[in-house]
């Protein structure tokens, strides 16, 4: 189960630390050492035909002084989680991307995809930047400032995994609010194009607050990716998949019993091994690897709406990415997923120094003492 990458949003929650900026010397992709890739810079596949989807053709690419930028992979769909180009590895999603010295109070850059390839766990060459003014749908005439990654899992069943993103859409304060989440939608080239607004239909709405917390699970166990999301009052929005391409669920209802946050459990969704994937509410934000209380809800044919009693998180004593910085730096979870294909969950970690420093380390299972791969969100920067 891969911990959730939510980083709330303003004017929808408290927007969480940003974090990050170039690790080692410059702009650097670590295998053993410092280094950059040695392939070509090369632009991302064009979507076309039927493999394009949220209704746009690929950003051209850009390349970084002394990074080579690779095509992402072409894959023909898989069931592998996070796979977001099909292509059977497994893909990394980035929230909090470095700012460039002189941006250092700009707006986020927007949310960095790193894909799985043949020859690594990750290659960050093969990397896709996604934006709200390349990405995001609109909101009447108006493209949202925010644009953070949240859950991921393949909601249309097509073999590639889908993004859902929480945005920032204009809101007078008066009735409902519109629905900030977005999907942006998997194919053979990754994720390219617009996304679209989950529909969320009225009567599994409730009250005025905003529609938010998505975590993916099959809840109701028929095989099919769901969508659990907050309502007012404590309650769950349990939107049932399949999803169209237009963001619908294929039915939606209100369950009674919830709480202001809801996360996936931790290390596994089903936690009770019935073929059912389970829900966590809790009162307050958790972050991944770190201590913390909830009420599990527990799936059933009817959605996660069965109690399951108190959740604790687990604490957990991470590795420390080998970032070069003086001062004061911290270490997240960002993942832990199989990224080597050995059926056994490695582990992902930032560790950065206020917004411009940090390094991203990937572990494999079993061993802490020295990552597999390091690189720096900096390989994001235009």
């Amino acid at each position: 189960m891969r911990p959730r990458i939510t980083h709330p949003k303003a004017a929808v929650t408290t927007r969480a630390t940003a974090a990050l900026a170039a690790g080692c010397t410059g702009l650097l992709l670590v295998l053993t050492g410092c280094g950059s890739p040695s392939a070509a810079d090369a632009p991302p596949s064009a979507a076309s035909g039927s493999g394009a989807k949220n209704g746009d053709t690929p950003p051209e690419a850009r390349t970084l002084a002394g990074t080579a930028r690779v095509p992402v992979p072409r894959g023909a769909g898989s069931r592998v989680p996070y796979d977001f180009n099909g292509d059977g590895h497994r893909d990394l999603v980035i929230d909090d991307l470095v700012k460039a010295p002189e941006d250092s109070h700009g707006d986020d850059a927007g949310i960095g995809i790193v894909y799985g390839s043949d020859d690594r766990p990750l290659d960050p060459a093969a990397r896709q930047l996604l934006s709200a003014r390349a990405n995001a749908a609109k909101s009447g005439d108006t493209l949202p400032a925010a644009f953070d990654a949240e859950s991921a899992c393949d909601l249309d069943r097509d073999g590639f995994t889908d993004l859902i993103v929480s945005t920032d859409p204009p809101y007078n304060g008066i009735g409902a609010p519109p629905v900030p989440l977005q999907i942006l939608f998997g194919s053979p080239q990754g994720l390219t194009g617009k996304a679209v607004t989950v529909r969320i239909p009225q009567q599994a709405r409730f009250g005025n607050e905003w529609p938010e917390q998505p975590v993916c699970g099959d809840f109701d166990g028929d095989g099919r990716a769901d969508l659990a999301v907050t309502a007012s009052a404590g309650q769950v929005t349990f939107l049932h998949g399949p999803f169209t391409r237009t963001g619908a669920p294929r039915s939606a209802e209100l369950l009674p019993d919830g709480g202001p946050y809801l996360y996936a459990p931790e290390p596994r969704a089903d936690t009770d091994g019935d073929g059912y994937d389970d829900l966590v509410a809790a009162a307050r934000p958790h972050a991944p690897g770190r201590p913390g209380k909830g009420t599990l809800l527990l799936g059933s044919a009817k959605g996660p709406a069965r109690p399951g009693g108190t959740y604790a998180f687990a604490a957990e004593k991470l590795p420390r990415a080998p970032l070069n910085a003086t001062g004061t730096t911290r270490t997240a979870l960002l993942d832990h997923g199989d990224y080597d294909a050995d059926k056994k969950p490695d582990t992902v970690v930032r560790t950065y120094r206020g917004e411009r420093q940090d390094l991203i380390a990937l572990y494999a299972a079993g061993n802490t003492d020295r990552p597999v791969l390091t690189f720096s969100t900096a390989l994001f920067l235009p």
